[in-house]
């Protein structure tokens, strides 16, 4: 198993993390095994990445300016992201990120991240005034988003680095 962490985090650091979480990290371990997540992944080249990038680059836009228009927010510069964390984000200044492996998911789980960024426009939070402005252009976003938590580690997964 490879740990991520910090540049700045000594191996002292990292042990110490790892040891005060065992009993978390062996159940999640135990549940990604159940899940598949043991299996051969099939890494992304970085011309498929690339591939993938510029894909989201035409579509991604679109999707945020037909869902802007109905939640009634603007937004600042969109960039495509090559990410192993995060499908997506939206900083205090308006900017959104998403991941170019969002373009290997069905359109409906992309249009439900994009929807999640935008309504950070409006609450910069997962309150339930949050998802009532979710749910307000997007009724079935828990559908897409189920899908997403199951499905979406395999993707990450294929991430090359």
């Amino acid at each position: 198993m490879i740990a991520r962490a910090p540049l700045r985090a000594t191996n002292q650091e990292i042990k110490r993390f790892i040891d005060e979480h065992e009993a978390w990290l062996t159940k999640h371990l135990k549940q990604m095994e159940k899940a598949g997540g043991n299996e051969p992944v099939v890494q992304l080249t970085m011309e498929e990445i690339n591939e993938l990038a510029d894909r989201a680059m035409k579509i991604i836009p679109q999707r945020c300016a037909y869902y802007a228009e109905k939640l009634g927010v603007t937004y600042g510069r969109i960039t495509i992201r090559n990410q192993v964390t995060r499908w997506g984000s939206c900083t205090r200044t308006g900017n959104l990120n998403f991941n170019c492996l969002l373009m290997l998911t069905p359109d409906e789980v992309i249009d439900s991240v994009v929807v999640h960024e935008l309504c950070h426009r409006l609450e910069m939070n997962h309150s339930k005034r949050f998802y009532e402005h979710v749910y307000s252009v997007m009724p079935d976003y828990k559908k897409w988003d189920k899908w997403l938590k199951t499905n979406g580690n395999a993707i990450m997964r294929r991430m090359t680095g």
